[in-house]
């Protein structure tokens, strides 16, 4: 399974690399969910594809877990492993990285490069099936540079210097207030315009991280300052991964902010210059792919070229 912090994607295969069963479930990182509900979303997305195979978990041999929250190769996993024994599963589980199931979604390649660019960002050099670099990722206090909280924030702050006057007008400004609920009112109260200070008061209220809800409005807006925050995103995630380049290869790309064509992608790509010869871009939609061909690598699948494409089709039956 490819377990994140607001969904969970069960992939059942056999070890042909036919999927025969997806399903989908709640959020599944146990840091942000927390270990209970954090197994109530593995167990709901497994449940959902076993039942698609009139199957149990004591038919099951091998589970991967690829999620963000819990170590690869992590023994801490008793508060999943409990769970899926008392449902009957008696095989072998294992923790991974959810940035290799991202690359293992666009290749079958031992060797090769991922960028993930979804709230955050973080790219990972992969030799050998194990990821041997990784740039970024550093959370959004430290890092994630090009990432959805990182464009978010900086469409917040770009909304808040337009009404200050200390920055360029903007489109992103009527969005921004929009978005939270609040109607333009240039009426001073303290010295500050009303709708600043609601403004400040509704994005203090929520957790930091959740600025990255404000990054799909510089991907809707045609403004000039938009741009500039999605062409410095797409610099800075070109740089991140220039940290672990070391060679050409397989390029997956994932997340929201980087999956799609566009600005974003344009600057990554632009960026890299010279760089970017000799890498295949690949990008993909999630990392459930690519969890079901770790769960076939532990089961001692010798997964190839076909073998990915045939585990591609036979799961876009079922979504």
């Amino acid at each position: 399974m490819d377990a994140g912090g607001t969904s969970t994607r069960a992939v059942l295969a056999t070890a042909q690399g036919e999927c025969i069963g997806y399903g989908l479930g709640g959020p599944g990182n146990p840091t942000s969910a927390g270990p209970e509900r954090a197994a109530e979303g593995v167990l709901t997305a497994v449940a959902r594809a076993l039942a698609l195979a009139d199957a149990g978990l004591s038919d099951v041999t091998v589970i991967i877990a690829a999620m963000a929250g819990q170590r690869a190769g992590s023994d801490a996993g008793d508060w999943l492993l409990r769970r899926l024994e008392a449902e009957g599963f008696a095989g072998e589980l294992a923790f991974e990285s959810d940035l290799l199931a991202i690359y293992f979604s666009g290749s079958a390649e031992d060797r090769g490069y991922a960028v993930v660019a979804g709230t955050g960002a973080c790219a990972v050099r992969v030799r050998g099936g194990r990821v041997e670099a990784t740039g970024d990722g550093l959370g959004w206090l430290l890092g994630d540079r090009g990432g959805g909280f990182w464009i978010g924030h900086r469409v917040a702050r770009a909304a808040l210097r337009d009404l200050d006057g200390a920055g360029p007008s903007t489109t992103l400004t009527a969005a921004v207030l929009d978005h939270v609920g609040i109607a333009t009112d240039a009426a001073r109260g303290s010295g500050r315009r009303r709708d600043v200070e609601r403004l400040i008061e509704a994005l203090y209220a929520v957790r930091p991280v959740e600025l990255s809800r404000l990054a799909p409005l510089a991907f809707a807006a045609d403004d000039p300052v938009a741009a500039g925050i999605l062409r410095r995103a797409g610099e800075h995630l070109a740089r991140t991964l220039a940290g672990v380049l070391d060679g050409p290869g397989p390029l997956v790309v994932g997340g929201s902010v980087l999956f799609r064509a566009g600005p974003v992608r344009e600057a990554f790509v632009d960026h890299l210059g010279g760089a970017a010869d000799g890498l295949e871009l690949r990008p993909v939609v999630d990392g459930a792919i690519g969890a079901g061909q770790l769960a076939l690598r532990a089961a001692g699948v010798s997964v190839t070229a076909p073998v990915l494409e045939r585990l591609h089709d036979s799961l876009s039956r079922f979504r």
